[in-house]
């Protein structure tokens, strides 16, 4: 006994810990819980009970409680879309971002097939210039300047260094005294703003050319979108949206014949050229005019893959490939908030996102500014979108995608004669989170998955190929 205490005692936290899991009489249901909710790294636990009843009778069709459960409790999956904080789920949600994206593309889980022959752009909108920055242009020479010329501030306007991708140096200013990190600041908090008249912009042009007034275009055609935001190597963002027109019906309706994809086109470069905000006047910072950049890009969206365009899964790939990344992993800012000005000192970014931080503080402390909520988003650097948005006909939904997956994971052995049936539950949040030894199990678990969907999806590839 003694022995065996001294080997333990010699263990890793983790080691021991995995030892006491297996010695648990409930280890294998809690390897079936962990299973259920594929690995995730992040787990909620809950406590508590169900009923299903039949509406009509009253009859309990169904029960089940966690008092049998490993330590009475259920494990749920976190649903984080964050790489960085639960690789699992972000799998998960770029799955479901994918489906989203490309049934707007190419129809199914109730959007028609029809949607393929619409007119369709994927569109690149751009911050403006707040100053120059290092950039890692593919090998080629930062910015090369003639005579070295110099700022106000002594520093050089020029860089003649090749910049890797991976370069810290890259998306850092120049001089950060000539950078203008309010304008920055500003845009960003302005930016869904900035989308809104965009979009309303698109629908007048259309609306103009066909001779329609604005009030009465809904009769005739609809515009929809789904848009995902990025940050760039300097911190800023750009957005990537898919827009498609369709007919008053929306996805179930074709457009107009005078609604053609050189008109779209037409319509969202007008758009991205027209439209800006002006911000609140202030005696801190002056006037600000917030507008598109310059670097402007729209491509028409194919069904397969084309040399004049992208194709239908090439969109929806980029799109669920960047929704999972965090600020952490994308460089901008950070992934939780900041509560004081200590917290911005103490966060581990390099000087500019620091300073852009440090813009938000202060400019949230100005009062014609508190509707901008500036310090409650130092954290993102002033932008407070979500990463994905679409319009409500481009197509299906987050909440219809997990019902349908909830419904397929759904026992089948529960009774299914009488369709009415009513749920009654009562749960409580009980912990997150593994100890030690759980979570290199779970991590062995998440991975175990990951690599049966790579063969599976391989597997499907070669068939179609042999075919």
């Amino acid at each position: 006994m003694l022995d065996r205490e001294r080997r333990l005692r010699l263990l890793s936290d983790a080691d021991r810990d995995i030892i006491r899991l297996a010695n648990d009489p409930n280890f294998s249901r809690w390897l079936e819980q962990i299973k259920a909710i594929g690995g995730c790294g992040r787990p909620i636990y809950l406590s508590g009970s169900s009923v299903t009843r039949d509406a009509v009778t009253g009859e309990v069709i169904s029960s089940y409680s966690t008092t049998t459960e490993p330590g009475e409790r259920l494990a749920v999956r976190c649903r984080n879309r964050r790489a960085s904080v639960c690789e699992p789920c972000s799998r998960l949600h770029a799955g479901d971002t994918f489906q989203l994206v490309r049934t707007g593309l190419s129809g199914g889980k109730s959007v028609p097939v029809a949607v393929r022959e619409r007119p369709r752009l994927f569109v690149t909108l751009t911050a403006p210039s707040f100053g120059p920055v290092h950039r890692a242009v593919d090998g080629e020479r930062c910015r090369p300047r003639r005579n070295a010329p110099h700022c106000e501030h002594g520093r050089p306007l020029g860089c003649g260094m090749a910049h890797a991708d991976d370069d810290p140096l890259a998306g850092l200013p120049l001089c950060a005294d000539c950078y203008d990190y309010v304008g920055h600041v500003l845009w960003h908090a302005h930016a869904g703003l900035l989308w809104d008249r965009f979009a309303t912009a698109v629908r007048r042009h259309l609306a103009s050319v066909a001779g329609i007034p604005r009030s009465k275009l809904a009769g005739h055609l609809v515009v929809s979108f789904a848009k995902v935001a990025e940050f760039q190597k300097r911190a800023a963002v750009h957005f990537h949206a898919v827009v498609r027109l369709d007919g008053p019906d929306g996805p179930s309706s074709p457009p107009p014949a005078w609604a053609m994809a050189n008109l779209l086109l037409e319509a969202v470069a007008h758009a991205a050229a027209s439209g800006y905000v002006t911000p609140p006047d202030s005696a801190a910072y002056g006037t600000e005019r917030l507008a598109w950049g310059a670097q402007f890009d729209a491509r028409p969206v194919h069904s397969f893959n084309d040399s004049d365009g992208l194709s239908d899964g090439a969109v929806a790939g980029y799109v669920a490939k960047y929704v999972s990344k965090g600020a952490t992993e994308t460089g901008a800012g950070v992934d939780y908030r900041i509560t004081t000005a200590d917290d911005i000192r103490a966060a581990a970014v390099n000087g500019h996102i620091r300073a852009l931080m440090g813009t938000c503080w202060r400019l949230g402390g100005l009062p014609e500014l508190e509707h901008l909520r500036l310090r409650s988003w130092a954290h993102s650097l002033g932008y407070r979108g979500h990463i994905l948005t679409k319009s409500r006909r481009y197509s299906t939904t987050y909440g219809a995608l997990r019902e349908e997956r909830a419904e397929h994971q759904r026992d089948n052995a529960e009774p299914t004669d009488s369709p009415a049936v009513v749920m009654e539950g009562n749960w409580r949040y009980v912990g997150s989170g593994y100890t030690p030894g759980a979570a290199q199990l779970a991590a062995g678990i998440a991975e175990d998955i990951a690599t049966s969907r790579q063969l599976a999806r391989e597997a499907m590839a070669d068939e179609v190929w042999a075919s």
